[in-house]
């Protein structure tokens, strides 16, 4: 099936399950943004148009960690820089210019806000920020924007880095200080990730930033190399090969990958087939007939209660996997999208 159908099929797929808003809701509306705009589908760009034009005032909003969710967030900003939504340029200066007083810790890395404590950070918000300043940025021409978007990754990874293995832990604080969690979980490497490939898919060639980004997105996919598993994917903790295989933080990768090769910085010859392999496995073993989707890991934040809380176990034995978890949708709508820009236009389960 063409990869682009598939792409919008699983929209369609969550968007009959929920309202389509929070933050994982949000990465698949860009998924979506991103279909539209890859295969030049008027009709979908429309349809785009249609469900970001009811952000904010058409949605009963939650509580967000982060404001700019409210209007549409990374997928709003990025259909701005695409020319889609030029009326949206208000909103957008606004909630970028929120971000920039959000509470920060010591070091300048954005905190849980409300939580009264002073130093809760954790590695997703890496995503929660990046893309949307990133492409604020290069929309309104507001380098301030691009500044803190590139601030904020590299702070995240120099924070969360594992020196041993090059992969990231999820958060810092949450047991006790200077404390991090033990993990290197799958979703979570990938939310660090996603922040890097959209730094070096869209920083402008000129930028002062670029030469480091393109090193830490270099280091973090080689560190991902040697865990792919046998079926393309990567595991919920990445390298213990008894965990179960997970899939947002697989299409992540994968995506990331994809973006990697395409834009040269990725040497072809070594992730390449890492890359054909990793689409394969996420069509065949994530993604039913139905497309629904299997393999995601559930939403947690350092699990596990007691001597157990963020401890590798509690990762692997709590947030157990199940069928159209909703974090899976936007991770896979990018992955193949991106594989549609390699040629890879049509998806088989042989």
């Amino acid at each position: 099936m063409n990869a682009l159908t598939v792409s919008e099929r699983l929209f369609d797929t969550y968007n009959g399950l929920e309202d389509v808003k929070h933050y994982y809701g949000l990465l698949a509306i860009y998924g979506l943004v991103r279909t539209a705009q890859t295969g030049g589908d008027i009709k979908l760009q429309n349809r785009c148009r249609s469900i970001l034009d009811q952000f904010p005032d058409g949605i009963e909003h939650p509580y967000y960690n982060f404001p700019n969710y409210r209007i549409g967030g990374l997928a709003k900003s990025f259909a701005l820089m695409e020319g889609l939504l030029p009326e949206s340029e208000s909103q957008v200066r606004e909630y970028a210019d929120e971000i920039l007083t959000a509470p920060r810790d010591h070091k300048g890395i954005m905190k849980m806000p409300g939580s009264g404590d002073p130093g809760l950070i954790w590695i997703d918000v890496a995503m929660a920020v990046t893309p949307f300043l990133l492409f604020a940025g290069i929309s309104l021409n507001e380098n301030r924007y691009i500044d803190e978007a590139v601030k904020q990754t590299f702070l995240m990874i120099d924070e969360f880095i594992d020196p041993d293995n090059g992969l990231l832990h999820q958060c810092k604080n949450f047991l006790g200080p200077d404390r991090y969690s033990e993990d290197h979980w799958s979703r979570g490497n990938g939310w660090g990730y996603i922040a890097l490939t959209e730094l070096v898919q869209y920083l402008p060639a000129e930028s002062p930033h670029r030469e480091k980004a393109e090193q830490y997105f270099k280091d973090l996919s080689a560190a991902f190399l040697p865990h792919q598993s046998k079926r393309g994917l990567w595991r919920q903790e990445i390298p213990f090969e008894y965990s179960y295989e997970e899939s947002s933080g697989s299409a992540l990768i994968v995506y990331g990958y994809g973006v990697g090769i395409r834009m040269g910085i990725l040497d072809k010859h070594l992730y390449q087939s890492p890359f054909h392999n990793g689409v394969q496995g996420l069509y065949k073993h994530c993604v039913n007939p139905d497309f629904s989707t299997e393999l995601s890991c559930p939403g947690n934040l350092c699990p596990g209660e007691g001597e157990e809380k963020g401890t590798v176990k509690a990762y692997v034995t709590i947030p157990l996997p199940y069928r159209n978890e909703h974090h899976s949708f936007g991770p896979l709508m990018l992955a193949f999208t991106e594989a549609y820009v390699h040629g890879i236009k049509e998806l088989n389960r042989d």
